[in-house]
């Protein structure tokens, strides 16, 4: 028979005191409500900003756990959040004007217009450029050099191929498919067959510098492709795609990537802005509490990571054409910011 003594107490209690501190750890991780975050693929600045939110989210407020999806294309995803079936995505402006008035790739959604009421702005942020880079030992120095070569525009599907492709064919009449390989990839892996050299040129739409783009300019001279300042403001074709929500002409400058940047003038591309959306059904104190957790603790974390620093509550609201979530715009009301009407 088991006896007690004061030695087997201790021990007991000291197991039960530990059961009780795992079963609280385990009963606080089970409680923690779970979330869907989609976005691009790792290397995109909406890759890097919205899995620096969900961390920020995941370290401050552990009742919440947002997972992140870098697979897929944007239109899926809003298409994915406004059924319910998802909770944050990256939202385009263009992609969503698409969505509204059931045209682009939305043409086949009877619905899609409807579907896009369900969806709320949480803030905006730039997505950064359009940059085309060449290895400059190839000797590609313009879009009309591009001709037989293998180009990766954007993932299939995406309004990144369409944006990049209406641009190569502005500038050039260029079509994909006739004039040069329009590559059929994701970004993770088109990234990796152009550092492989099995892409000749590599459109990534992010801030500059790209970590992507850095990594392969570290030991490479690299050349970037633009289209012509007066030719963009007098093209007809590139103007129309300029009045998409969310576009506006940018120079890509010298020096960005270093040395090995053998540009010496600026590069004319498409800039871009982009935002965190969700469905207009969760919970209001649950999206501000995450917005505030977020902007609140970002200032202290510019210092130690620089590329924060194209993040800035001045654009929270820029090109922004989708209704704010509530949650999201009481927080910015609190701090004394005007809340754009969007409907």
């Amino acid at each position: 028979m088991f006896k007690f003594n004061a030695r087997s107490f201790k021990t007991l209690a000291a197991s039960l005191c530990a059961g009780a501190i795992l079963a609280a750890s385990a009963s606080q991780a089970q409680a923690a409500e779970t979330f869907r975050m989609s976005t691009l693929g790792p290397g995109s600045s909406p890759y890097m900003v919205m899995t620096h939110f969900a961390n920020t989210i995941n370290k401050e407020l552990p009742e919440y756990s947002i997972i992140v999806n870098a697979t897929g294309v944007a239109p899926k995803h809003a298409l994915d959040t406004a059924k319910g079936r998802g909770e944050f995505f990256m939202m385009s402006p263009s992609i969503h004007n698409y969505m509204k008035t059931g045209g682009g790739m939305f043409g086949k959604i009877k619905d899609a217009p409807e579907l896009a009421q369900n969806l709320r702005a949480v803030f905006m942020f730039p997505m950064g450029l359009y940059q085309g880079v060449t290895y400059a030992e190839d000797n590609i120095q313009s879009l009309m050099d591009i001709k037989g070569k293998r180009v990766f525009a954007g993932p299939p599907g995406g309004v990144a191929r369409r944006t990049v492709e209406t641009m190569i064919r502005a500038a050039t009449g260029y079509e994909p498919g006739e004039d040069y390989t329009s590559v059929k990839l994701g970004h993770e892996s088109a990234s990796q067959a152009f550092q492989d050299h099995n892409i000749d040129v590599l459109f990534n739409a992010t801030v500059a510098p790209s970590p992507v783009i850095s990594q392969v300019a570290l030991t490479n001279k690299v050349r970037f492709i633009g289209v012509d300042l007066d030719t963009f403001k007098s093209n007809p074709d590139l103007q129309k795609l300029l009045s998409t929500p969310g576009y506006s002409i940018k120079p890509l400058e010298p020096g960005v990537y270093g040395e090995n940047q053998v540009n010496t003038e600026p590069v004319y591309t498409i800039g871009i802005n982009i935002g965190i959306a969700t469905n207009k059904d969760l919970d209001e104190e649950t999206v501000y509490k995450m917005t505030k957790a977020y902007w609140d603790d970002l200032e202290a974390q510019k210092a130690s990571t620089p590329w924060l620093r194209n993040l800035s509550l001045d654009g929270v609201f820029a090109d922004m054409n989708m209704p704010m979530h509530p949650g999201a715009a009481r927080y910015f009301r609190e701090i004394g910011l005007e809340v754009p009407e969007v409907k």
